[in-house]
């Protein structure tokens, strides 16, 4: 279409050319021009028209190099920019036009120009900001080449670089917040001031002055790994010489009420604490020297304790001589300061075991006391069922005893391979401390067997004649008074018991006038049982008769075992003896 037009308009000019030309000829010839002044007219025309179409023809071609030129320039930028931006190369579409080659590049080369600014105006907020952070962290920025146009890629990671930078400043910030915290805490607490620069500025109101760098970090960390130090070791110096004070004014024997009022004035930092202290403790040693029997005295009390406490023997006790010594002076308080202080150690070391010592000895006790109440007579009565308890306990101490010297003696083994040392319970290793308690209860119980067949066999000879009544029974001169048979029927087999075994000592063989002897009359009962009422005569025997043996036993399962049998056995005759007389 727009070629049709372009040439209806060429067309259109030619035919105006040819009408101009048309209507020159006519007026030359209404004129009457020469035919030499035509020709030279009509080239003056021609030259005029050509003149006018070169001109026209040198502009256009102007103008065609104009834009070619410009093509060319674009392309080279476009190629500069394409490289800097790191974009692929722009592909030239060859069918199109001068003109619309050089508009479309134009174009293309506004974008490119616009990108590249955005991006440097971009780079820069970035690395403002980068800049900020590296600074406080002391890090180093991320790299980008000086006047170079970052990809996309450079601002992504550059991106990304400070983020990360922005979260380890929100940690160290956090740690330092925390560390600052604690750094100003402990300095109160032990009461120091801030003396290096680092501490003053980890400490002071303006904490954005402090660099946030990872050294800076590591250094206040350090600080508080030396203040926690510098605590522990007041702290600890300061229970040392509170525990020194309280037992200077045990020892001076000071009021509840001064230790109070100077308890109460001490409260301050650890540092303010132990200068009191300090200064305490030295008022006291004054006192001390000036007190020095007293304290002494004081001391040996002290001593004893502890030597109750680690079970020493007389021997172990006696080791100390200067326990015995009457020169009161400052040598020998040290000594016993010394050796009240070695006593105190050992049984800090061997707490465990001692404890596990007295649980032993308190069950030994029990343990005693039940064979104690098993020789009484008395405990027959069996009133509220005493009788079974107490030997549903004794049974229970009875297994406990032997678990309890088993769990000692692996806690002595494990304590002496660790120590390299022995263990001594009253001067003797344990096992054979436990073995001569042993020994000792079945000594202690043949003697009192052999006390009651002795005290059995004074009594025989003791007896009292026999009147013969009637029946053929026998009465022993004895006081005519009725006696009820109370109680349970163990009691009533414990009186039977004692009647039938001084009737077998003067020769009599019937229970019946046993009976008798008591209330004048037998029971009913027994009358019609007399020809079978006869009790096994069981005077010799006790609840827990000792057995004899030609040596003592292998072990305490062993004793405690037989022990128990003969127990249940003499129980079990008891009871039986007990129904045959009810019934």
């Amino acid at each position: 279409m727009k070629n049709r037009k372009s040439e209806v308009l060429a067309f259109s000019l030619v035919s105006g050319i040819n009408k101009a030309i048309a209507r020159l000829v006519d007026i030359w010839d209404n004129i009457g021009i020469q035919e030499e002044q035509r020709v030279e007219r009509m080239e003056a025309v021609k030259k005029h028209i050509e003149l006018l179409m070169n001109e026209m023809i040198i502009e256009e071609e102007n103008l065609k190099l104009r834009i070619l030129k410009n093509i060319s320039a674009c392309r080279e930028e476009l190629d500069i920019l394409y490289h800097e931006l790191s974009l692929e190369p722009y592909q030239i579409d060859q069918s199109q036009t001068v003109l619309q080659l050089e508009k479309d590049l134009r174009t293309k080369l506004e974008n490119l120009v616009k990108e590249k600014t955005d991006r440097l105006k971009e780079l820069k907020s970035l690395q403002e900001e980068e800049k900020s952070l590296c600074i406080d962290l002391c890090a180093t920025p991320y790299y980008i080449p000086t006047g170079s146009i970052p990809s996309h890629q450079q601002l992504q990671d550059l991106k990304e670089h400070i983020k990360r930078l922005s979260l380890e400043r929100e940690s160290r910030v956090e740690v330092f917040s925390g560390l600052r915290q604690k750094i100003s805490q402990l300095m109160n607490e032990i009461g120091h001031n801030p003396e290096t620069t680092l501490e003053k500025d980890a400490v002071c109101d303006d904490a954005d002055t402090f660099l946030l760098t990872s050294e800076n970090i590591k250094a206040l960390k350090l600080i508080v790994c030396q203040l926690e130090v510098k605590k522990e070791t007041l702290i600890s110096t300061r229970d040392d010489l509170m525990e020194k004070v309280s037992n200077l004014w045990n020892r001076l024997e000071f009021s509840q009420e001064e230790k109070n009022h100077f308890e109460n004035n001490i409260k301050g930092s650890l540092s303010v604490e132990v200068r009191k202290l300090q200064n305490e403790l030295d008022r006291l040693d004054e006192l001390k020297r000036a007190n020095m029997e007293e304290v002494i005295e004081n001391i040996r009390h002290e001593l004893m304790e502890y030597w109750d406490k680690c079970t020493f023997s007389t021997e172990q006790r006696e080791a100390f001589a200067a326990f015995y010594s009457d020169d009161f002076k400052e040598e020998l308080l040290i000594k016993h300061e010394e050796e009240l202080a070695r006593l105190k150690n050992y049984y800090a070391q061997c707490k465990v075991l001692f404890e596990a010592v007295n649980k032993w000895e308190h069950n030994w006790q029990l343990f005693q006391d039940f064979e104690k109440k098993a020789s009484d007579p008395n405990r027959f009565s069996n009133r509220g069922g005493t009788l079974l308890r107490e030997s549903k306990e004794r049974a229970k101490i009875q297994k406990m005893l032997p678990k309890l010297e088993e769990e000692i003696k692996g806690y002595i083994e494990a304590w002496e391979a660790e120590q390299g040392t022995a263990f001594f319970v009253k001067g003797q290793r344990f096992m054979d401390y436990v073995a001569n308690q042993w020994e000792e209860l079945k000594t202690q119980k043949e003697k009192e067997k052999s006390q009651r067949l002795k005290k059995g066999d004074n009594s025989a000879l003791r007896t009292p004649p026999v009147k013969r009544l009637h029946g053929g029974n026998s009465i022993m001169n004895t006081p005519s008074k009725t006696r009820k048979l109370t109680g349970t029927p163990n009691a009533s087999v414990m009186r039977t018991t004692v009647s039938s075994t001084s009737s077998n000592s003067t020769g009599s063989n019937s229970i019946g006038s046993t009976f008798h002897s008591v209330t004048g009359k037998p029971p009913l009962s027994v009358q019609k049982t007399s020809h079978r009422s006869r009790l096994p005569d069981i005077s010799h025997l006790t609840p827990l008769q000792e057995f004899k043996s030609d040596k003592p036993a292998a072990s305490y399962t062993q004793f405690a075992k037989e022990l128990e049998k003969k127990s249940n056995n003499v129980e079990a005759i008891l009871n039986s003896t007990a129904k045959d007389v009810l019934h």
